[in-house]
Parts: C-alpha cells; sequence; structure tokens
C-alpha cells in the first residue's frame, strides 16, 4: 500500500506564525519616528522662540524711533545701530526663518518608509478584522469598543476608523460588511463622537450599501435623513426617487401596500452574508466558535490518557511521552511535553528572520497567490541546520515509529481554511504547537465536528491515509483565526514512502 509518486526530500520542518510577531519591528520603528517627531517639535519651538526674542526687541525699538525719527537719528549711535540692523541683522533674522529643522525628522521617516505596510496591508488588516468578525459572530460594536472575548482593552476604534474600514468593505462591493461599520460609524456620530468625517457622507454610502444588499425601503428612510441633513446633496435628491419608484414597482408587482422601514438599527444577523466558494464555511466557522462539537459523553468514554514508549524505543523507554487522545475515530492523539520552552524559543528565532507571507490557491484560476486577507506567515527549516531541528524530527520518529527521511517539502500552512487537501501520499500529520492562544486559533475537523485548541509545548499526530493507501478525507482540517494572542506551530508531514515494514498495508480499503 505505498506510493511511488513524489520525490525523496530533506528532512524540514515547517514553522507558521501569524504575523503579529513580525509587526512588533513596526512599533518599536513607530516609537523611534515618535521621538524623532518630539526633535523636531523641540527644533522648531527653539526657532520660534528665537524669532519671538527678535520681535520683541524689534518691537520695542520701533516703538521708540518712530515716536520720534528726527530725535532718534539725533543720536549718531542710533544711526549706526539701524544701519547695521538692515543691513546685517535682519539678513541673520531671515537665515533664521529660513532654517528647515523638519529636515532630521523627514530623513528618518524616509530610511523607515521602505518598512512601512503599504494599501494592501491595510486593506489585508480590516478583511481580516471582517473575517474574525464573520468567524466568532462578533458585531462592529464589539471590535470599536474593544470589548473582545476575554480582553479588557482600550484598543478602541473612532468614527473615522469604523468610516475607513467600511470603505475598504463598499470599494471591494462587499455590501454586507460595508453596511455593519457604516452603521457602526454613524451610531457613534449619533452618540457625540467627534469625527472628520459627516454624518452626511456616512447617510449617503450606507444608503447605497443598503440598497445594493436589496432593502429598499431602509435605503428610502435613510436618503430622507440625508435630504434633511443635506437638501442640495447631489445625489440624495435623484436618488431617492429612484429609489421610491423602484418601491413603488416591486409593491404593484405583488400587489401589496408600502410598509415603513424597519426602525430597528442594522445589526449583525439584520442581513445575510453571501455565499461564497467554501461551501464548509458555516460549518468550519461554527465549530471555530466552538457550536457543533461532536464529543458526546459515549465518545468521551473511549479517550484514555497513557505512556508512550514508542514501542519500546530505548531513547523513550526511561523518559515515554504522555500520550491523550484527542478523538477516536479517526484516532487523533496529544502528546504532552513534546517540546520544551527552550526548543520553541530557538524554533522561533530559526524562523522568524525567513517568515513568509501565507499563500492560498485563487479559486478560479488555481494559481498560488499572497493572500491579502490572511495575517499568517511561514518559513522552512532544514533538519542539518540546528542541532534543535534535528532533535524534534528524532523525537517525532522515536514517537510515530515512522521514518522522517521522506517528509513532505510542501508550501502549504495549516491555515488555509478548506483549500482541498491532496492526501495523496501524504501519511501522517505531527503538529507542534509552540505557543498558547488567549482567543481562536483551534484546528478544526469539519467532517466529523471535531476542535483541538492549542497547548504550548504540546504536539497532535494523526494519519491521513488508510493502511490501504487510500486517502482519509475525514482528516480535512484547517486553522480558526487567532481573535487575541499570537500562534505558532510547526508542522511535520510524513511522506507514505519509506514505511513500507512501519506501517505494513491493511487488507481493505479503510483498515
Amino acid at each position: 500500500g505505498t506510493s511511488l509518486m513524489g520525490t525523496l526530500l530533506d528532512i524540514w520542518l515547517q514553522v507558521l506564525s501569524n504575523s503579529k510577531r513580525q509587526m512588533t519591528d513596526l512599533i518599536y520603528t513607530e516609537k523611534e519616528l515618535v521621538h524623532s517627531l518630539r526633535e523636531y517639535i523641540q527644533a522648531e519651538e527653539s526657532k520660534l522662540a528665537a524669532i519671538k526674542s527678535w520681535a520683541s526687541k524689534l518691537d520695542a525699538l520701533t516703538r521708540v524711533s518712530t515716536s520720534d525719527p528726527e530725535g532718534y537719528l539725533a543720536h549718531p549711535v542710533n544711526a549706526y545701530k539701524l544701519m547695521k540692523r538692515l543691513n546685517t541683522e535682519w539678513s541673520e533674522l531671515e537665515t533664521l526663518v529660513l532654517q528647515n529643522p523638519s529636515d532630521g525628522f523627514i530623513g528618518n521617516i524616509s530610511v523607515h518608509r521602505q518598512y512601512f505596510p503599504d494599501a494592501e496591508d491595510e486593506t489585508g488588516a480590516a478583511k481580516a478584522l471582517m473575517r474574525l468578525q464573520d468567524t466568532y459572530q462578533l458585531d462592529s460594536e464589539a471590535f470599536s469598543k474593544g470589548k473582545l472575548p476575554g480582553v479588557h482593552s482600550d484598543a478602541v476604534l473612532t468614527v473615522d476608523d469604523c468610516f475607513d474600514m467600511a470603505k475598504t468593505a463598499y470599494n471591494d462591493a462587499d455590501y454586507y460588511h460595508a453596511v455593519l461599520w457604516f452603521q457602526q460609524a454613524l451610531k457613534q456620530l449619533d452618540d457625540g463622537e467627534e469625527a472628520v468625517v459627516t454624518k452626511a457622507a456616512i447617510l449617503d454610502y450606507l444608503s447605497y450599501s443598503v440598497y445594493q444588499l436589496g432593502d429598499i425601503p431602509r435605503a428610502i428612510e435613510l436618503t430622507r435623513r440625508l435630504v434633511a441633513i443635506d437638501p442640495n446633496h447631489e445625489r440624495a435628491g435623484g436618488n431617492l426617487r429612484y429609489f421610491e419608484r423602484l418601491l413603488y414597482r416591486q409593491l404593484n408587482e405583488i400587489n401589496q401596500a408600502s410598509e415603513p422601514a424597519s426602525e430597528e438599527p442594522i445589526q449583525l444577523g439584520t442581513y445575510t452574508r453571501p455565499k461564497d466558494h467554501l461551501p464548509e464555511r458555516e460549518a468550519y466557522e461554527a465549530l471555530c466558535r466552538g457550536e457543533g462539537l461532536q464529543m458526546t459523553e459515549a465518545r468521551r468514554s473511549r479517550l484514555f490518557c497513557r505512556y508512550h514508549d514508542g514501542n519500546r524505543n530505548p531513547r523513550l523507554l526511561l523518559k515515554p511521552m504522555k500520550e491523550e487522545d484527542e478523538w477516536d475515530s479517526p484516532h487523533i492523539v496529544r502528546y504532552l511535553e513534546m517540546l520544551s520552552d527552550e526548543e520553541i524559543e530557538k524554533i522561533k528565532e530559526l524562523a522568524k528572520p525567513r517568515l513568509a507571507r501565507a499563500t492560498v490557491r485563487d479559486p478560479k484560476t488555481g494559481v498560488l497567490t499572497t493572500a491579502n486577507y490572511r495575517v499568517s506567515k511561514s518559513a522552512w527549516l532544514e533538519g542539518e541546520e540546528d542541532p534543535v531541528i534535528e532533535r524534534v524530527n528524532q523525537r517525532i520518529q522515536d514517537i510515530t515509529g515512522l521514518t522522517v527521511e521522506t517528509a513532505e517539502l510542501l508550501q502549504k500552512d495549516e491555515g488555509d481554511a478548506f483549500k482541498r487537501l491532496g492526501t495523496g501520499n501524504r501519511l501522517a500529520t505531527f503538529l507542534n504547537y509552540m505557543s498558547d492562544v488567549e482567543a481562536g486559533g483551534a484546528t478544526v475537523f469539519p467532517d466529523f465536528g471535531a476542535a483541538i485548541r492549542p497547548r504550548k509545548g504540546t504536539s497532535v499526530f494523526w494519519y491521513n491515509l488508510f493502511r490501504s493507501g487510500e486517502g482519509d478525507y475525514r482528516t480535512r482540517h484547517a486553522a480558526c483565526p487567532v481573535l487575541v494572542g499570537s500562534k505558532w506551530v510547526s508542522n511535520k508531514w510524513i511522506h507514505e514512502r519509506g514505511q513500507e515494514f512501519r506501517r505494513p498495508c491493511g487488507l481493505t480499503e479503510v483498515d
């Protein structure tokens, strides 16, 4: 039951991290820029203080000289000083005024700008927030007021922040999220918060977005509010007449009287999120929230924990691994104390310089592209690079009884929500959790309703193939987005080839 497809590859360990760790550098960059800005302000204030001192001195002089010009000039010293002032001192003042203390600050910004995020990064961060909003069914208020599960934070979004979030969705023709965020901006503005954006601008965008979602009565009500605020608005009057005609025609077709728009404010659940190309998204998101888990009492009674010595492996005899069952069928186990804190830090240290933005496959073209809504990054580490990697690889081999010499080099990360997993000749998965996560970040299996939570230093292991070599499609899995915290995992995919005598074939397809 082995496959001859695929190439033998060196030992690789993939390390994944959501890019919050990578963004710490930007935090220090920003601190440095604030320091530079303070220095610039100080230089400007010193310059202004010098100019004010000149102005005060000259003010006093000219008051005296203009009160009696002839008497003033009658004194030869005054005549000399007037000549001197106008010939040299005013030129010095001109030089002072022309001095530009901003050069240092501008130079500093120019140096750091190459590391700044771009528009695509900003859009990606906004979409990542919206993905969290969908997955964990959080309303815009939860993000805006920093009320995330288990977290009390002063990270808040202003009216203008909410408006910009909405504009990101709107520009992407994502009217479902646009409505949620324009509504939040409007609510905060109505509550008296100061903002640059006007109520008219929010109502303009919100009414059109609501119309795009097919809610014409509410589009009319919002446009009427816009006309009341700004009777001369360039679009409002025309839009209102268009919406009213549209509603009239629709009601005529079904012979129904007009009903006023709902007085209820728009919230999560008012409109249905449009379907996308991922049929299992609802099941996946529910599992991420801890809903729909199929862990019954009967199943729990079949789960055990034990000491595991890798079939009397000499390296595990003295210190066997603590093994816990996570699921019965397919069998998923967790190993406790798989990685020490020192090993974790070393792997992170090796991975950090080469963490690259994770890619996904475009569902239409099939081409791998960098996904701007993904905030995970991945790196590959080779066994020979450091004794720690070699040691971890050996430990995986000891525990599983499988050779890792044919581990697969595959640039795919655990975070891909349902890229079709070609279970092909990837025999087994060994997933190391290298951090605890405050909220979110579970690994979920929609086919049988399991969710496995990250626990630092532990690893989970399962087979992707039956003994016959047939793919066990139940093991398709995806990572839930991290809501609060940072997630570091390392993956080891163990190749089918080379395991002929370590895991012999079964007699039927599903053995």
